[in-house]
């Protein structure tokens, strides 16, 4: 039996190649002579024109209440290194109590944000972007994408509290408070 199939399998050959299209094959087309530039991939000097001379929308339904001006004078600025070697760069905002934010290619124009945990917060609606700053340590989070686009970031001060809180750590929340001893 496989005999016979391997037979009609190899006498079938010469008529499925008879079988295919008799058009004329078409020619390769010409190699181009310069390859197209990858996308995303600039020069680090093009790559900061480009993001000085792309406009960062200015809201101005967005009006800031005296307690988040308060809040914006202890946002802290200038280029914060974290985690994986990536870097915030936080840069104040022509207008009052807004900054710049960003991360590698990434922008946002955030302004502060009532925190009910004292916590600094900064956010880009339109953009769903949340710069949290605490005192030992500060994050961007987009919303959106619902991950963190950078952790771990800090600046020297924060450093240094991150270093207390590791020799000194604050008692847990969880845990009962340690009975007191002495006379009632």
């Amino acid at each position: 039996m496989k005999v016979l199939l391997t037979t009609l399998l190899i006498a079938a050959m010469p008529a499925l190649a008879l079988a295919q299209s008799t058009e004329p094959a078409i020619p390769a087309a010409k190699p181009a002579a310069k390859p197209a530039p990858k996308k995303g991939k600039l020069k680090p000097s093009a790559q900061k024109a480009v993001e000085e001379a792309t406009p960062v929308d200015d809201d101005p339904a967005v009006t800031l209440t005296p307690a988040d001006l308060e809040v914006a004078k202890r946002v802290l600025i200038g280029d914060i290194p974290c985690e994986l070697g990536a870097t915030v760069h936080i840069t104040p905002h022509k207008r009052e109590g807004f900054f710049i934010v960003r991360a590698g290619i990434q922008r946002f124009r955030m302004h502060p944000v009532e925190s009910r945990t004292g916590a600094i917060r900064l956010e880009d609606p339109r953009a769903g972007a949340m710069w949290l700053q605490l005192g030992n340590k500060s994050m961007l989070m987009s919303q959106k994408m619902g991950k963190r686009l950078a952790d771990d970031c800090m600046t020297p001060a924060q450093a240094a509290v991150n270093e207390a809180l590791k020799k000194n750590p604050m008692p847990s929340l969880l845990e009962p408070l340690p009975a007191k001893s002495g006379p009632n």
